[in-house]
């Protein structure tokens, strides 16, 4: 298959370029319309316990879970005077706009004031529930944000919750992508030039690179037909499509001018370039998009989204590699090989060869240090919290944070802290259970107060009139008011208390609490699954490239070394706020879908330059005689050849990964810096230091299968 392209790459180029310039156009102008039809939500497994609190309290009490939080704020008391006729303006409108399901304020509820105004007095909330779902509500609260916010006089009102929060994550995650590819583009072209000495090798891999970007958005944009598609996948694939159409088309010229420089004519060194390489960026791109189908077995549609955008990008990339630039070589590389070649420097006098053969000499003395730098930097994973994102994600200036802070900070009610129990009764005496139940909750630890339909009730006490309107013929919903955080620690040892309360009946449990607890148990029921896939997938891919069962072992443990490195310094910087958090909001948690993501990402990205690795050791070792001599010198020429593209591909992945990281969305931030992070190491402390160090030690049996399966191996492997 890859002959028969190469073929037509080297007969008809420009027919080739110019069926790519049309698709780009098409893309283009289908990729455009994309950002307005991703979601933001996913962050929730569907099927979880609080989803289907969050469903019930929409279809049984007219509650959304979709809330619009406006602050209205006044020099005095805002209850009163201005701020009471700007509030009451707002109040009536949104009751008469279809979109908005329910209206609470202190200055038409009396029993809401508690909760609903700061300890000054000064600052009042209005908190509307949305109609319809992530999507719609964002359009929603865009809309009413514009109509109602802003100073009139001495009155101020803001406008935050969860529904503007989402919207502003959209409008700044495209506002920061754009920004990103304008930062990416540029530098990773320079860094080309520098690497390949030439202004026109450079500029394959970015037109590559290039298509890869506009081609992305056009089928992120088709599968949002097919599957609700994350904001964050338009980030993440987008900078993945453009990291792995430059990571392929380095190697395959690389390859090209290592053949020139063997003395083979341009066609014949095309041939042979995508001969093996093309073949090794094929292996590479199934080793990625394995790695990435791990996303799917979890419930969280974010993680899924991803995932198979991700294995739609990197299809995308490994066709952009065999078509696009053969046909580009077959035009242009005669003007790349006017020079003399790097490639045609003895292997021996090259840097990472002589690197090599220092590590095999003293493999112990210089591995152990390795090792024990990565285990300190992983340590700090012992302490991962999980959470999932709120305002916090957003830089300061975003509105919705602004109000989220002053919620945090002025009021004693944390409106975001709410816990929601929906009670499934029947038998003559539900309505005194029920109250009964009521009494008891708000006797828990930290709990303010409990709404009820009999009335409301704090610390085993009633208090006042309830909500009649909380009550159903076979259901009752509570609303359980604290000051507590949901992602806290304390908030999850007080749903613990309230879920070991005896209820009159089967009960559901909502709130942010139940949500952080759900998408904890969701992701530790399936990460399992997913280690288990791509660690099997992975394994039978690298036996059958190199024969060997000891390698893929190898290969598995290293990589797991170095992200758990990669992960103990997210926590250590992002959870902890070590380093200022590098300028983000640290809350003591985690984003709980975030290490999932970098795990199946970056793990792909890891066997990517293994692949390339290993395919060039099998190569050499397969020439020699097979001795322990034949081994040490098989790393160290492919290492030697190899690495010179591994060193290449992993600073502009770098480059193109700490892009996103200017990002002002801190998962976005941590995202870009964790897989950045986990590059550099992969490529310099892994691929230099421990895989050579490991092969020396291992001698000739990194190359041991069982006798039996020796002939089975030889007859099915994949080779270059």
């Amino acid at each position: 298959m890859i002959e028969q392209f190469v073929r037509f790459a080297i007969r008809a180029p420009k027919l080739v370029l110019a069926v790519a310039g049309i698709a780009f156009v098409l893309c283009g102008l289908v990729g455009v319309q994309v950002t307005d039809r991703l979601s933001v939500g996913g962050f929730l497994d569907p099927d979880a316990e609080s989803s289907q609190a969050e469903r019930a309290l929409a279809r049984d009490f007219d509650i959304s879970g979709m809330q619009l939080i406006f602050a209205v704020e006044a020099p005095g008391d805002v209850l009163t005077g201005a701020g009471a006729d700007r509030a009451n303006d707002i109040v009536d409108e949104l009751r008469a706009d279809e979109r908005v399901r329910s209206v609470d304020s202190p200055w038409t509820d009396p029993s809401s004031r508690a909760r609903s105004t700061d300890r000054d007095g000064r600052v009042g909330l209005i908190v509307a529930g949305l109609t319809g779902d992530d999507n719609q509500a964002q359009k929603t609260a865009a809309d009413l944000s514009a109509r109602h916010t802003g100073t009139t006089g001495e009155i101020t009102v803001t406008v935050g919750g969860q529904a503007m929060a989402f919207q502003e994550i959209n409008e700044r995650a495209a506002r920061d992508l754009a920004l990103a590819e304008s930062l990416a583009i540029p530098l990773t072209f320079l860094l080309l030039i520098w690497f390949l000495r030439s202004v026109v090798a450079a500029a394959i891999p970015v037109v590559v690179g290039v298509l890869a970007i506009v081609a992305t958005t056009a089928v992120l944009f088709a599968l949002t037909f097919v599957i609700e598609l994350s904001v964050f996948a338009l980030n993440i694939t987008t900078a993945l499509g453009l990291a792995l159409a430059i990571d392929y088309s380095l190697l395959i010229i690389g390859r090209f001018r290592e053949e020139i420089a063997r003395g083979h004519d341009q066609h014949s060194a095309i041939a042979l370039a995508m001969r093996r390489g093309g073949r090794a960026v094929l292996f590479s791109g199934v080793t990625v998009a394995l790695a990435l189908i791990g996303m799917s077995f979890f419930p969280m549609n974010f993680l899924r989204s991803i995932g198979y955008a991700g294995v739609a990008v990197v299809a995308l990339s490994v066709a952009l590699a065999l078509t696009c630039v053969p046909a580009l070589l077959a035009l242009l590389g005669e003007r790349i090989t006017r020079k003399p070649l790097r490639e045609a420097v003895a292997v021996e006098s090259t840097f990472l060869y002589r690197l090599a053969v220092a590590v095999q000499k003293h493999p112990v003395l210089i591995a152990l240090p390795v090792l024990g730098i990565l285990l300190i930097a992983g340590a700090p994973v012992l302490g991962m919290q999980v959470g999932l994102p709120d305002d916090r994600v957003l830089p300061d200036a975003a509105q919705s944070r602004q109000v989220g802070d002053t919620i945090r900070e002025r009021f004693d009610a944390n409106a975001t802290g709410t816990v929601h129990i929906i009670v499934y009764r029947d038998g003559a005496d539900d309505a005194t259970a029920a109250a009964e139940y009521a009494a008891a909750l708000s006797r828990v630890h930290d709990v303010d107060v409990v709404l009820a339909p009999s009335g409301t009730y704090a610390g085993g006490q009633p208090l006042g009139p309830g909500d009649p309107g909380a009550a159903r013929a076979d259901s009752t919903h509570l609303t359980i008011a604290t000051s507590l955080d949901p992602y806290s620690p304390a908030a999850a040892r007080q749903l613990d208390d309230l879920d070991a309360v005896e209820p009159p009946g089967d009960t559901v449990f909502g709130g942010l609490a139940q949500q952080k607890r759900d998408t904890a148990a969701g992701i530790g029921a399936a990460f399992p699954k997913a280690l288990a896939w791509i660690a099997v997938t992975t394994f039978v891919l690298l036996l059958l490239l190199t024969g060997s069962l000891l390698l893929p072992l190898k290969a598995l443990a290293l990589n797991i070394l170095s992200l758990m490195a990669t992960f103990g310094a997210l926590v250590w910087v992002f959870q902890s706020g070590h380093l200022g958090g590098f300028g983000t909001e640290t809350t003591g948690f985690t984003v709980a879908t975030v290490p999932v993501l970098l795990f199946c990402v970056a793990f792909g990205l890891s066997m990517d330059y293994e692949v390339f690795l290993l395919a060039r050791f099998a190569e050499e070792w397969e020439t020699s005689e097979h001795t322990r001599a034949d081994n040490d010198r098989a790393v160290a020429v492919g290492l030697a050849r190899s690495g010179q593209v591994v060193t290449a591909a992993a600073a502009i992945m770098i480059v193109i990964f700490a892009a996103i990281a200017t990002s002002g969305v801190s998962i976005m931030r941590m995202l870009g810096v964790g897989l950045a992070l986990a590059v550099l190491v992969d490529a310099t402390l892994i691929r230099m230091i421990l895989v050579p160090a490991f092969m020396r030690l291992a001698g000739t049996w990194n190359w041991w299968a069982p006798r039996g399966a020796q002939s089975i191996l030889a007859k099915v492997r994949l080779r270059e």
